[in-house]
């Protein structure tokens, strides 16, 4: 993977759109110790302060067991918290509510110790409205409802079929008569000790502990607000949901009862206000970055590559030092998904020929203006674990695409059925690269493809969750740094018996038992070698199936001023606010 780079530069941007006056922040008081830098400079601890950040899409949900997108569970994950969690910088796992915990030699015990001064936040669904001691008990509860039929749980795939007794009772919540006692596998031990069995050994089961899905809320909380709790958040984070207006901006303010102290003895977090505003235009978001009414921008505009790559060349040559720099490869694919049951796409050799009549390093090239890497090596981007090079993609050939259409019955395109592409409007990129794949299927193809912009993100996984759409814009963004993590999207078992029901994770409704087979394989096996093997053949026989279009990897890149410090970027673009703080020139 890709080293970060950090770098000052500044942009040259088109300040002629409307934008906000600066606000006024509150001053920064100095903390207890200093910072050292990854290149070892020395930096004051300040608190207080306002972080300030926009957001193109807005959430979908905070509700830990509800959110399926990126935006609501970087907004989710500074109030929630897991009994683990990842390093910022690393993307390692590490403890966060958890203290200590034991496993067993063939990986399906693990005992975990619960830190015994966490609280959740003050909020009127607790007995004079103020936030009680988080326990095992608490954990227990929301890990069971994690195995419930429920139309707010889109993530019980995580502990079903994994966590032993997770499958029957996720059974019984479907006949209406929940099995007492909850899932068998997970038992609390005493007060602060929790212990999960699962059915077979999973090497990565703290990774998927890690996971939006298991963070833990309480019991009255889900009493008091039900499917409310979408924006009634109330977690164990540091940061409470204070103001939350739906569709323009959510306001986060320190959690006064945090359990976290720094080295130096400091209360986290330092940031006394973290507010997201949600603005589709990029124009206006830079505009705003550069008069300092935000912190940071992240994700550029095709439009305004050439300008960042030529202002980029400049910092090399050390003349300019206005903002910060980040870049890394991220672990992120852009792909156009099939629905494999649908009358069109369920011959493969049509999903074929779409996938052969796509340039995808000319879509990088110059659609993108090189932001991003072609996808020629599957659907997993190569990071630390995985080795994807071994992975013979697609690569573009006009003539196999147009022997295999006609193979399918439609010559040059001929009598080709009406077909939709479905992408979200609101997303950076999505409709330069929906008409540059558009202009690729008619040249090679004789295709001629119907672009239908959805006004959101939430829309459009709404639709293709119901298989409603048969040709539709998706991305995955890693939950957690591990090839499962995308397999999953193409697993079998998770594919309801009705097909109008909501198919998440495979969302393209595939189905193949070799590609499952192995998935079991690998996602069982403490072997690493006999894991990645088996990813490997999972990947290649999605290419061989054709059962989605790859188009990119994702490159991030990120701005920041200069008085941001401790938030370095990864490859999943997770955010961890807790110790980001403000710098003060002294």
């Amino acid at each position: 993977m890709k080293k970060v780079l950090i770098i000052l530069f500044s942009i040259i941007l088109v300040t002629s759109c409307n934008v906000e006056e600066k606000n006024t922040d509150p001053p920064l008081k100095k903390a207890n110790g200093y910072w050292i830098s990854p290149g070892g400079l020395k930096y004051k601890l300040y608190s207080g302060g306002i972080f300030k950040i926009n957001e193109i899409n807005n959430f979908k949900s905070l509700f830990p067991h509800s959110i399926v997108d990126a935006v609501s569970a970087r907004i989710g994950s500074q109030i929630y918290q897991g009994l683990f969690k990842l390093d910022q910088r690393t993307l390692e796992v590490k403890k966060c509510l958890a203290s200590s915990y034991e496993e067993n030699d063939d990986g399906t015990v693990i005992t975990i110790k619960i830190h015994d001064n966490v609280f959740f936040h003050d909020n009127p669904c607790f007995k004079g409205s103020k936030g009680r001691n988080m326990t095992a008990h608490d954990a227990k509860y929301a890990f069971d409802m994690l195995c419930e039929k429920r139309g707010d749980n889109s993530l019980f795939s995580l502990f079903v079929d994994r966590v032993k007794g997770a499958r029957d009772y996720y059974e019984s919540t479907v006949a209406k008569d929940p099995l007492v006692g909850g899932v068998p596998g997970i038992t609390v031990l005493d007060d602060y000790t929790i212990k999960i069995e699962l059915e077979k050994p999973c090497s990565f089961f703290k990774k998927v502990l890690t996971h939006n899905g298991c963070w833990i809320f309480p019991r009255e909380a889900y009493d008091k607000y039900g499917e409310e709790m979408r924006v009634k958040c109330v977690g164990t984070g540091p940061f409470v949901a204070k103001d939350i207006k739906d569709g323009s901006y959510v306001r986060l303010v320190k959690n006064k009862t945090y359990w976290e102290k720094d080295v130096h003895g400091n209360q986290l977090p330092y940031l006394d206000v973290v507010k997201i505003t949600f603005s589709k235009d990029k124009k206006t978001e830079l505009a705003n970055f550069r008069k300092g009414n935000l912190d940071m921008v992240w994700v550029l505009p095709v439009e305004d590559m050439q300008d960042a790559v030529a202002n980029f060349a400049e910092v090399e040559r050390g003349n300019s030092t206005e903002f910060e720099y980040q870049q890394k490869n991220g672990l992120t694919i852009q792909y156009y998904s099939f629905l494999t049951t649908s009358n069109i796409f369920s011959d493969k050799r049509i999903r074929m020929a779409f996938n052969y009549a796509i340039d995808r390093e000319a879509l990088v090239k110059y659609t993108l203006q090189g932001e991003g890497e072609p996808a020629l090596h599957g659907l997993i981007p190569k990071f630390k674990e995985y080795d994807n090079s071994v992975i013979d993609g697609f690569t573009f050939d006009k003539d196999k695409a147009k022997k295999l259409l006609k193979e399918a019955g439609y010559p040059n395109g001929n009598s080709f059925p009406a077909i939709s592409l479905h992408v979200n409007q609101d997303g950076t990129n999505n409709i330069v690269i929906a008409e540059a794949i558009q202009h690729m299927l008619k040249e090679n193809l004789g295709i001629d493809l119907k672009i239908e912009a959805l006004a959101s993100n939430n829309l459009l996984i709404e639709r293709f969750q119901y298989g409603k759409t048969d040709f539709f814009r998706t991305a995955w963004v890693a939950d957690y740094p591990d090839p499962e993590n995308f397999l999953k999207l193409f697993y079998s078992k998770t594919i309801p018996d009705n097909p109008n029901e909501r198919s998440f994770p495979n969302t393209s409704r595939f189905s193949n038992a070799d590609f499952d087979n192995s998935f079991e394989i690998a996602t069982t096996s403490m072997d690493s070698l006999t894991r990645i093997i088996n990813y490997q053949k999972c990947d290649s026989i999605l290419i061989a199936e054709a059962a989605f279009m790859p188009l990119y990897y994702e490159q991030y890149i990120r701005m920041l001023q200069k008085n941001i410090m401790a938030f370095p970027i990864n490859g999943m673009e997770y955010r961890d606010l807790s110790r980001v703080f403000i710098s003060k020139d002294e």
